[in-house]
């Protein structure tokens, strides 16, 4: 599997910007270059951060559940985007 493929609900890190080490998930992909991310913090699902693909760093972690929801046509909440991102920042730390 190509983890650097935009795929929605993977779990990745900023590497350039203001946003630089932080964790989010990508919950659209625009085209071959852009992608939306939000963590539910500092970029809500409302305002989605419009990210270029070459900074972001994908881990090999997917959130499925949101995955789930936006496949089914609804908008997570914040505070889910917020718990699934908890959850599996304690993964990695395992």
């Amino acid at each position: 599997m190509d983890w650097s493929n935009p795929v929605i609900g993977r779990v990745a890190y900023s590497k350039a910007g203001r946003d630089k080490g932080r964790l989010f998930i990508v919950i659209g992909v625009i085209d071959e270059d852009f992608v939306l991310i939000s963590d539910g913090d500092l970029r809500p699902v409302e305002k989605p951060k419009k990210k270029r693909i070459k900074h972001l760093k994908y881990t090999k972690l997917v959130a499925e559940n949101i995955a789930e929801i936006l496949k089914s046509g609804r908008m997570p909440q914040n505070a889910e985007i917020r718990k699934t991102l908890n959850e599996l920042i304690n993964q990695l730390q395992v």
